[in-house]
Protein backbone atom coordinates (compact mmCIF):
# COMPACT_ATOMS: atom_id res chain seq x y z
CA UNK A 1 0.00 0.00 0.00
CA UNK A 2 1.28 3.57 -0.73
CA UNK A 3 0.97 6.49 1.35
CA UNK A 4 -1.60 5.12 3.13
CA UNK A 5 -4.17 4.07 0.54
CA UNK A 6 -6.90 1.37 1.52
CA UNK A 7 -5.97 -1.03 -1.18
CA UNK A 8 -2.83 -1.06 -3.58
CA UNK A 9 -3.09 0.32 -7.49
CA UNK A 10 -3.62 -2.21 -10.13
CA UNK A 11 -0.87 -2.64 -12.59
CA UNK A 12 -2.53 -0.49 -14.69
CA UNK A 13 -3.30 2.54 -12.40
CA UNK A 14 0.85 2.67 -11.98
CA UNK A 15 1.43 2.52 -15.52
CA UNK A 16 -0.77 5.13 -16.48
CA UNK A 17 0.49 7.06 -13.32
CA UNK A 18 3.92 6.93 -14.13
CA UNK A 19 3.32 7.79 -17.79
CA UNK A 20 1.47 10.92 -16.97
CA UNK A 21 4.59 11.89 -14.02
CA UNK A 22 6.72 11.55 -17.27
CA UNK A 23 4.66 13.66 -19.55
CA UNK A 24 4.07 16.19 -16.35
CA UNK A 25 8.01 16.56 -15.61
CA UNK A 26 8.31 16.70 -19.49
CA UNK A 27 5.67 19.73 -19.34
CA UNK A 28 7.46 21.63 -16.45
CA UNK A 29 11.06 21.15 -17.77
CA UNK A 30 9.74 23.07 -21.14
CA UNK A 31 8.46 25.99 -19.33
CA UNK A 32 5.14 25.77 -20.50
CA UNK A 33 2.99 27.18 -18.39
CA UNK A 34 3.21 30.25 -17.77
CA UNK A 35 1.27 31.37 -14.77
CA UNK A 36 3.05 34.46 -12.31
CA UNK A 37 2.42 32.26 -9.15
CA UNK A 38 5.15 30.11 -11.18
CA UNK A 39 7.66 32.55 -11.92
CA UNK A 40 10.63 30.58 -12.58
CA UNK A 41 10.36 27.76 -9.65
CA UNK A 42 11.97 24.68 -10.43
CA UNK A 43 9.60 21.57 -9.63
CA UNK A 44 9.62 17.76 -9.42
CA UNK A 45 7.01 15.66 -9.91
CA UNK A 46 7.75 12.72 -7.28
CA UNK A 47 4.34 10.78 -8.20
CA UNK A 48 0.99 10.35 -9.82
CA UNK A 49 -1.63 8.94 -8.28
CA UNK A 50 -4.91 7.47 -10.31
CA UNK A 51 -7.99 6.48 -9.22
CA UNK A 52 -9.07 3.06 -10.46
CA UNK A 53 -11.31 4.05 -12.94
CA UNK A 54 -8.67 6.50 -14.26
CA UNK A 55 -11.08 9.31 -14.01
CA UNK A 56 -8.72 11.44 -11.39
CA UNK A 57 -5.02 12.05 -11.48
CA UNK A 58 -3.20 13.37 -7.96
CA UNK A 59 0.11 14.62 -9.11
CA UNK A 60 2.81 15.18 -5.69
CA UNK A 61 4.66 18.26 -6.28
CA UNK A 62 7.74 19.89 -4.94
CA UNK A 63 8.92 22.95 -5.36
CA UNK A 64 12.63 23.05 -5.02
CA UNK A 65 13.53 25.56 -2.91
CA UNK A 66 10.25 24.46 -0.68
CA UNK A 67 9.67 28.57 -0.27
CA UNK A 68 6.54 29.44 -2.23
CA UNK A 69 4.78 25.91 -2.01
CA UNK A 70 1.54 27.04 -1.76
CA UNK A 71 2.01 29.80 -4.44
CA UNK A 72 2.96 26.96 -6.60
CA UNK A 73 0.29 24.74 -5.81
CA UNK A 74 -2.44 27.32 -6.37
CA UNK A 75 -0.65 28.12 -9.88
CA UNK A 76 -0.91 24.38 -10.55
CA UNK A 77 -4.11 23.68 -10.07
CA UNK A 78 -4.91 27.35 -12.17
CA UNK A 79 -3.41 25.70 -15.01
CA UNK A 80 -4.44 21.92 -14.71
CA UNK A 81 -7.30 22.23 -17.75
CA UNK A 82 -4.17 23.41 -19.89
CA UNK A 83 -1.81 20.91 -18.57
CA UNK A 84 -4.29 17.85 -18.60
CA UNK A 85 -4.54 18.92 -22.73
CA UNK A 86 -0.69 18.94 -22.96
CA UNK A 87 -0.46 15.85 -20.83
CA UNK A 88 -3.10 14.32 -23.58
CA UNK A 89 -1.01 15.38 -26.50
CA UNK A 90 2.04 12.72 -24.48
CA UNK A 91 -0.16 10.56 -23.31
CA UNK A 92 -2.62 8.33 -25.60
CA UNK A 93 -5.53 6.98 -23.12
CA UNK A 94 -9.12 6.59 -23.79
CA UNK A 95 -10.12 9.43 -21.44
CA UNK A 96 -7.69 12.04 -19.79
CA UNK A 97 -7.53 12.06 -16.08
CA UNK A 98 -8.51 15.72 -14.06
CA UNK A 99 -5.56 16.89 -12.73
CA UNK A 100 -5.22 17.90 -8.85
CA UNK A 101 -1.47 18.99 -7.61
CA UNK A 102 -0.67 18.44 -4.09
CA UNK A 103 2.30 19.38 -2.11
CA UNK A 104 3.96 16.35 -1.22
CA UNK A 105 5.44 16.20 2.20
CA UNK A 106 7.16 12.77 2.35
CA UNK A 107 10.84 14.43 2.60
CA UNK A 108 9.63 16.72 5.22
CA UNK A 109 8.63 13.57 7.39
CA UNK A 110 11.45 11.82 6.41
CA UNK A 111 13.47 14.33 7.75
CA UNK A 112 11.46 15.18 10.58
CA UNK A 113 11.90 11.51 11.71
CA UNK A 114 15.30 11.27 10.82
CA UNK A 115 15.59 13.91 13.11
CA UNK A 116 13.82 12.63 15.90
CA UNK A 117 16.02 9.27 15.76
CA UNK A 118 18.93 11.63 16.06
CA UNK A 119 17.92 13.06 19.53
CA UNK A 120 19.92 11.98 22.41
CA UNK A 121 16.74 10.78 24.32
CA UNK A 122 15.95 8.36 21.58
CA UNK A 123 19.80 7.55 20.29
CA UNK A 124 20.68 6.26 23.66
CA UNK A 125 17.98 3.49 23.64
CA UNK A 126 19.29 2.28 20.30
CA UNK A 127 22.47 0.29 20.43
CA UNK A 128 26.01 1.20 18.60
CA UNK A 129 24.36 -0.72 15.55
CA UNK A 130 21.11 1.17 15.10
CA UNK A 131 19.17 -1.44 17.49
CA UNK A 132 17.66 -1.97 20.12
CA UNK A 133 20.04 -2.46 22.83
CA UNK A 134 18.20 -5.42 24.41
CA UNK A 135 17.07 -7.82 20.93
CA UNK A 136 20.49 -8.81 20.12
CA UNK A 137 19.61 -12.63 20.45
CA UNK A 138 18.81 -12.32 24.12
CA UNK A 139 20.58 -15.47 24.92
CA UNK A 140 20.62 -15.92 28.61
CA UNK A 141 21.47 -19.84 29.51
CA UNK A 142 24.59 -19.75 26.75
CA UNK A 143 23.10 -21.84 24.43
Amino acid sequence: MIKGDAKAPSQRQLRVGEEVRHALAWILERGEIRDPGLGKAAITVTEVRISPDLRNATAFVVPLGGDQGTDVIDALNRAAPFVRRQVGKAVKLRRLPNLNFVADTTFDEAERIDDLLRDPSVSRDLGPDGCRGDIQGDKKDGA
